[in-house]
């Protein structure tokens, strides 16, 4: 039951995406970033201030380069799902646990592991399955700004792996994160267009800080009290929660060729979390 609460995690982050498409007609992708992540930081803040935590940190650096990636990431995420399918957007910044079982083999400086090699080599083949028919459209470079999301979301993966290894309470890096990601998306839009918000805007960007503050609060929970693999299996049903609004609201129907370029990212992505399970064991 514990390890459920990602299942909550997925839902609300398939609505998250949803309230990014909506939004997307109105609001550049760093103006979204900036509702998100400023709702966030208010949230934790409040948290913060009301349990008297200790905001001081000596890994200033690890928790900038974190903000960081994870800015981008979430830059290009935005702009994947306001130009592609709700679930092929998803998907492609769900390759993250691939990349961040490479960035911890080359951090371990270990001989490549030939199940794991294998489990990557399945995993993008099937983001060629699922890039196929975005590859032959005007969304390429939609289709290929979502897996660099998932790139510089596995980067932040693995520095988050990194503060953990130096005594980084959750709730420290949460608070961090979302600083730099409110400050780079509002320097972002002070050099870029500014779109005035409405009072018919409020209730998107409202859901949108909601859903993704209470997908990060339920995903923390389900990694700290479920069990590491079954938490990371269960993620991937966020595509599924995404596939079914996507149809519902859009009328986005994938083609058989898609859905199994999905689950051969996901099958590889759950063996990605189990090796990175063991290897984050190994450099306690």
């Amino acid at each position: 039951m514990k390890s459920s609460w990602m299942v909550v995690a997925g839902l609300l982050f398939a609505i998250m995406g949803v309230f990014v498409k909506l939004g997307s007609a109105y609001f550049s992708s760093a103006e979204l970033v900036f509702y998100r992540s400023v709702i966030g930081l208010l949230v934790i803040f409040t948290i913060v201030r009301t349990r008297k935590l200790p905001l001081a940190t000596p890994h200033v650096a690890t928790h900038v380069w974190r903000g960081l990636s994870g800015f981008f990431a979430l830059m290009l995420f935005f702009y994947a799902i306001s130009a592609l399918p709700l679930a092929t957007a998803i998907m492609l910044n769900y390759t993250a646990p691939l990349f961040l079982a490479i960035l911890l083999t080359l951090f371990l400086k270990e001989k490549p592991h030939w199940e794991l090699f294998g489990a990557i080599l399945v995993g993008f083949s099937g983001v060629v399955l699922l890039l196929h028919p975005t590859l032959e459209s005007d969304q390429s470079s939609a289709g290929l700004m979502g897996l660099a999301s998932g790139f510089l979301a596995g980067i932040a993966y693995f520095n988050v792996n990194q503060l953990g290894k130096q005594g980084e309470p959750e709730w420290r890096v949460v608070f961090y994160f979302t600083l730099v990601a409110t400050i780079g998306a509002g320097a972002w839009m002070l050099v870029h267009t500014f779109h005035p918000v409405r009072l018919r805007h409020v209730p998107i960007l409202l859901g949108l800080g909601a859903s993704a503050t209470l997908a990060q609060l339920a995903m923390t929970r389900a990694y700290r009290l479920g069990k590491t693999l079954v938490v990371g299996s269960l993620a991937y049903i966020t595509v599924a929660f995404a596939s079914l609004f996507g149809i519902l609201l859009w009328g986005e129907w994938l083609d058989k060729l898609s859905w199994l370029g999905m689950s051969l990212i996901a099958l590889s992505g759950i063996f990605s979390v189990l090796w990175t399970q063991r290897a984050s064991t190994i450099v306690k």
